[in-house]
């Protein structure tokens, strides 16, 4: 497994990191399926992953207790940790001790490799400064509960150079592929990152998902030029390839997607010139299929109306991938949408806009919502 070492960070990570947000679920429900999900803990340790990314939210909390109780069947010092505060949950000082310390205890250890203060906007970047959550951390740190700091983040590059300018920071983590590197300027933030020589973690590098599939006409671009890649593999590589990233996290949920990145960061080899050039073309003409820039990430849940956004615009944006190809795309849009809970579909959103305020992606919900509303009535005439 590729590594990379830091001065900074003192230590070789694998470039390959396991993002615990999409781990895999016990079928028809939410809860984690464990014994496959320990499985492929096991299988990305003896290939040498040794960063996995887990936080407070994700699985609706679950995350970080399969994190511990998968993990510390192995010798700490073979693995690193990595978990969040969550800033929008801190209304007092308080909170940051008290869920520091629970989470330690999810994860059944003394201490996080790695640590965030998590989904940093300009709201949250407020909380952080008024509840100064980054000096309660510090003194974390002082006293060997956390070994690195840093903060993720999710909004405009002016405040990333206010934030990274505002604190001293060990690490930091970005949304970067080779869509967003235009689509949310991450070319920008990767780029303030490394003239403060700030190693980078990569987090969403498939889009959650999106850039493992593409539409035909933009997959079709990559399989010419090279048939034994995976699609996904692409991606993986163009974060993968940029000076001062430390690890690229992956959102695994099925063995067979982590053999496959296992495959492309084992003798990793960096994308070239030719391959950029192709990439180009395809994000050019998959960005103008119309897909809606979901990562499926829940940030926005739960809608107060009782929308399920994410599932709405996936069972959107598989019909606008299948639709050039599949004479039945519309018959399966509405098969899957109509799986959705009448109660949970598009119709039901009434523009509050308390999704748009949490949603890292800036996607303007209502007014897609409106655009999934239109198709479905149109299908169902």
């Amino acid at each position: 497994m590729e590594k990379r070492f830091f001065p900074s960070i003192g230590q070789d990570i694998s470039l390959l990191g396991f993002g615990l947000m999409r781990l895999p679920l016990v079928a028809g429900g939410a809860e984690i399926d464990y014994p496959l999900a320990e499985k492929m803990l096991d299988r990305a340790l003896e290939a040498g992953v040794n960063y996995f990314d887990t936080a407070w939210p994700y699985h609706n909390g679950q995350s970080e207790t399969v994190a511990g109780k998968a993990l510390s069947r192995h010798k700490r010092d073979s693995y690193c940790l990595a978990s969040k505060c969550p800033t929008w949950e801190i209304s007092a000082p308080q909170d940051v001790e008290r869920i520091f310390a629970e989470q330690l205890e999810k994860c059944r250890t003394d201490y996080f490799d790695f640590y965030l203060v998590h989904s940093l906007n300009t709201p949250n970047y407020e909380i952080t400064r008024k509840m100064k959550i980054y000096e309660t951390l510090l003194r974390k740190k002082e006293t060997g509960q956390i070994r690195r700091l840093g903060f993720s983040f999710h909004d405009h590059v002016d405040l990333l150079e206010r934030i990274t300018s505002d604190y001293d920071w060990d690490f930091a983590q970005i949304q970067l592929n080779y869509i967003d590197w235009e689509v949310i300027n991450s070319k920008r933030q990767y780029e303030i990152l490394a003239a403060r020589k700030i190693p980078a973690v990569i987090m969403e590098p498939l889009r959650g998902g999106a850039l493992a599939t593409l539409n035909s006409e933009s997959a079709d671009i990559l399989r010419r030029f090279n048939p034994q890649a995976s699609i996904a593999s692409w991606a993986l590589r163009f974060a993968a390839s940029l000076p001062g990233v430390l690890t690229v996290l992956s959102g695994m949920s099925a063995p067979e997607q982590l053999e496959d990145n296992i495959k492309t960061m084992r003798g990793f080899t960096p994308i070239g010139e030719a391959e950029k050039a192709k990439l180009a073309v395809a994000a050019q003409i998959y960005k103008a299929a119309g897909a809606i820039p979901c990562t499926g990430c829940r940030y926005c849940m739960d809608c107060p109306s009782g929308v399920d956004i994410p599932r709405v615009f996936a069972v959107f944006n598989h019909y606008r991938i299948e639709v050039e190809k599949n004479p039945y795309a519309k018959l399966i849009f509405s098969n899957h949408y109509n799986s959705i809970g009448e109660s949970a579909r598009a119709h039901n959103c009434t523009d509050c806009g308390a999704c748009m305020e949490q949603c890292p992606q800036h996607i303007q919900i209502p007014a897609s919502m409106k655009i999934v509303e239109e198709l479905a009535v149109e299908i169902a005439l």
